[in-house]
Formats: C-alpha cells, sequence, structure tokens
C-alpha cells in the first residue's frame, strides 16, 4: 500500500532465462520478454535443445456459463518462477501458470494499490476518476465500477480484502458480498498483519453459498501478505531464504501460495469449478534498492509495474503472450468472458467509460495479439507528485511532475532503465506520442484534497524545482 523510504544503496535482482511454453505468441514465436534487471536476447530453440517446434495454438470456443475469480496479489513482482527467477518460490502459483494463458510483458495501472485497483475496477486511468485526492484515495460514488455492471446483469458479485484501507475506498460498489478479514490493524505506513489463512477462509466461506452452485458469478480477493514488513514465517515450516529483504519477501510470497493452493484445491472440488476461469495478476510490484528505493509507489520504474498477468480459461489451451497488455484491460476482458455487454447500465443508471480492449479474442487464438501502447498512470496525490509514462514496444518514455518533463528509456538495450534518453529522433518521435496521449487524458480533479494540498505534495517530491 504505502509505499517506502528512499535510501543511497541500489540494488538490483536477476534471473535466468524463462523455460519454453508449447505455445508463445510474438513477433518472434520463442521470444520471451526480459523480467526487471534482466537483458536477454530473443533466440528461436532448435533441435539440439530438445525444444518443441514451433506449432500454432488451436483456436478455442469460449463458452457462455464462465465464473471468473479474479486473485490478486499485493506486491508481487514480475520476476516470478514461471518468469526464470532461480528460487522456487511459488510452486502452486507456478503449476497454475503452466495451464494459463499468460501475459510476460504484464503492466499495473500504477505503482500502488489505490490507483492500480481504483483504475482496474473503473477500467480506466485513476486520473480520470473522481477520487479525494489522498495517497490512501477514496473512489466517489459517481464512479462507475465494472462489477456494478456485472451485477445489474444478474451476476453474484462477491470480494473480500484484508488491509482496513478497503474499508471506505469506494471499491465495495457493485459487490453483493464485501467482507474485510477481521481484527485488522490499520497502519498507513506498512502492514504488519499475517491475513492468508483466514482471507482464504473466508473466500471459501463466501464461495460455499449453495446458490452458486447454479447462479454465476465473479469474485475478487486480494492478498496482502507479501507486502512489506515481511513477516517470518519459520513456526509455518517455511524456513528463511536468507538475511536480505529479498529473501524475506520471498518467504512471504511462499506463504501466501501455500494458501492459495487451499483456496485453488476447493475452488477445484466445486461443482462450478470446471467452468470458472481463474485470473492471476497484481497490483503492482516492489523495490529492493533498485533506482535508491524500497517497497512501491511515487515512481513508475519496471520492477514497481511490471507484475504477472495470467488467464486459466476452460476449454482455452496454454500459452505465452509475449506482447504488451496492461490491467486497464482487465475489465473488458472479465465482461466478454462472462457474456456482458459493456455498455449495461448500472442499477443507476450509469455506463461504463472502459479505456482498455478485451483480450478474450487473442487468448483464444482467434487473432494475433497487436502491438499497442500500455499507458501508467500515478496522478498527483497528498503524498506523491505526478507520474505518467508510455510503453510502446520496447520503448518506454516517462512524464515527471505538473511540467511532464520526458525521459525515454531503451528496454530492450538497458532494462534496469538506468540511462535516460533526452535528445535525439526517437525521443522526438516519442515525446509527440506522449503529448498526443497526454492532451486526450481527461483529468479529473481530487475532490478533497486541494491546491495546497497537491501543491505541498509536489515541494515534498521535488524539492521545490
Amino acid at each position: 500500500m504505502l509505499a517506502a523510504s528512499i535510501a543511497l544503496v541500489a540494488a538490483a535482482t536477476s534471473c535466468d532465462r524463462s523455460p519454453d511454453r508449447s505455445a508463445s505468441v510474438t513477433a518472434s514465436p520463442h521470444a520471451t520478454a526480459p523480467s526487471p534487471g534482466e537483458s536477454r536476447a530473443p533466440r528461436a530453440p532448435d533441435a539440439a535443445d530438445g525444444a518443441p517446434a514451433p506449432r500454432e495454438a488451436p483456436v478455442a470456443e469460449v463458452r457462455a456459463d464462465y465464473n471468473v475469480l479474479v486473485l490478486s496479489i499485493d506486491s508481487l513482482r514480475a520476476d516470478m518462477p514461471w518468469s526464470g527467477y532461480p528460487r522456487e518460490i511459488a510452486p502452486r502459483l507456478t503449476a497454475l501458470e503452466k495451464r494459463a494463458v499468460s501475459y510476460t510483458r504484464a503492466y499495473a495501472i500504477s505503482s500502488y494499490t489505490s490507483m492500480s485497483l481504483g483504475g482496474f475496477l473503473g477500467g480506466r486511468l485513476p486520473s480520470g476518476m473522481k477520487r479525494s485526492g489522498f495517497f490512501f484515495g477514496k473512489y466517489a460514488p459517481d464512479n462507475v465500477l465494472f462489477p456494478e455492471v456485472l451485477q445489474a446483469s444478474g451476476v453474484r458479485t462477491i470480494s473480500a480484502h484484508a488491509h482496513g484501507y478497503f474499508k471506505g475506498a469506494g471499491f465495495e460498489q457493485g459487490f453483493d458480498a464485501y467482507e474485510l478479514v477481521p481484527n485488522i490493524v490499520f497502519k498507513n505506513d506498512t502492514d504488519p498483519n499475517v491475513t492468508s489463512p483466514d482471507h482464504v477462509a473466508l473466500a471459501m466461506k463466501l464461495l460455499s453459498d449453495p446458490a452458486l452452485d447454479d447462479k454465476r458469478f465473479f469474485a475478487w480477493f486480494h492478498f496482502l501478505d507479501p507486502h512489506d514488513v515481511y513477516v517470518s514465517h519459520e513456526k509455518d515450516g517455511i524456513p528463511p531464504y536468507g538475511p536480505k529483504l529479498r529473501d524475506k519477501y520471498d518467504a512471504e510470497v511462499t506463504f501466501t501460495d501455500r494458501h492459495l493452493g487451499t483456496l485453488l484445491d476447493f475452488v477445484g472440488g466445486k461443482p462450478w469449478g470446471e467452468r470458472t476461469v481463474i485470473v492471476v495478476t497484481a497490483d503492482h510490484g516492489e523495490a529492493f534498492g533498485e533506482h535508491g528505493q524500497f517497497a512501491h509507489g511515487f515512481e513508475l520504474w519496471e520492477n514497481l509495474v511490471r507484475v504477472p498477468m495470467f488467464f486459466v480459461v476452460p476449454g482455452v489451451s496454454p500459452k505465452r503472450i509475449d506482447t504488451p497488455r496492461s490491467a486497464i484491460d482487465l475489465a473488458p476482458t472479465i465482461l466478454e468472458l462472462m457474456g456482458v455487454d459493456p455498455k449495461t447500465p448500472a442499477k443507476d443508471g450509469g455506463v461504463l467509460a472502459l479505456e482498455g480492449k478485451s483480450l478474450v479474442a487473442e487468448m483464444a487464438g482467434k487473432e494475433a495479439p497487436a502491438e499497442r501502447d500500455v499507458v501508467l498512470d500515478l496522478p498527483m496525490t497528498s503524498d506523491s507528485d505526478k507520474r505518467r509514462a508510455l510503453v510502446r514496444g520496447t520503448w518506454k518514455i516517462v512524464g515527471y511532475g505538473k511540467e511532464e518533463t520526458l525521459r525515454l528509456y531503451d528496454l530492450a538495450a538497458d532494462p534496469e532503465e538506468k540511462i535516460a534518453i533526452t535528445r535525439g529522433d526517437k525521443f522526438d518521435e516519442m515525446s509527440r506520442a506522449y503529448r498526443t496521449l497526454s492532451k486526450n487524458v481527461k483529468e479529473v480533479p481530487p475532490y478533497a484534497c486541494g491546491p495546497t494540498c497537491l501543491n505541498r505534495a509536489y515541494v515534498k517530491s521535488s524539492g521545490g524545482k
């Protein structure tokens, strides 16, 4: 949730080459995208490797009676075992990803929870949503969220969460059942709670409703335990991986993965399990010294915004898609999987203004993944300056502050974003694209934190320059 302190020491993580999959979809069919902290050139496997020969993924017929279960995991970085991270910290999620359509270059909408999840529910950039303007932002009731459209279409909507921020944030709109894990201690600078066991128990209670055997549902559970502080789980049989922060974080991921396995087993044993889509993603990544930062928020570096995103869709073959995609595409994808027209009015008559695009056709193999821009959005708040970025292929341009000073990064040659490009033909091209984007983003001013509040944030984060 709240991002962390700035330090003077930078430390980067690295990972090994991602394992081959039987079907991978890009312009180069065997390329896998670099994980944060890694540069790797695409390489086609050859017969000497014993790698599978290239083959086309079959076209799938998407069912009309899916349920959708979203499991989002706070602070889960993109460099996980299924993308080549050498430590096997998440065996259940790794096994699940093998059955999935997996996006190797997926991006969160922003770099911390409030903005990313608000954008996920609204299906749009948080800058364009009505929000309070404080760091722990509250979203106004007149925002239309996609669960409201599902609810108005007769879909049962269920959610449960494990942080005090989720009470009163405005995320509850459109949910028939919306609960928090009990006895949570709310601190705005960290998260000392251990919640996965109780969170899974609460999720299973909500999913045990007999009505779900005959009624379609959408469920969303956001797991918090990988979030700092990184709590030891030795008493639960998870030994420490080492003394460093990344070691402790990895143990938290292992702990969360173990309890997610319990939930996955439960879902697999239900009569509706065979027609339930499972989506796994994160609200943001995490920093362990990259760019002198720890935890998350405040900036849009790759290690903060690259996240896992994969879909286990009954009837759809596993594959990896390496084309950049964003969590802003989740809302239209979920609506299409559930056969709900996104233009369906919510109960109060409001209509969604989705800015993403459904991924269903490309997941099912009915169309090739087309290149399109990814936008990262971090509006100014009471505690952070404005940041916005545009990712086009392997190029990323970032706008800093209200003046939107621009810096370009070549993610193929410089995946750790150490060299800022500020001139040249490519900079000019990307600058024009960014300025066009910026003109088209409808920015809604905060309704509670006014100019003085926001200006204070600007001075804090920029030194007043």
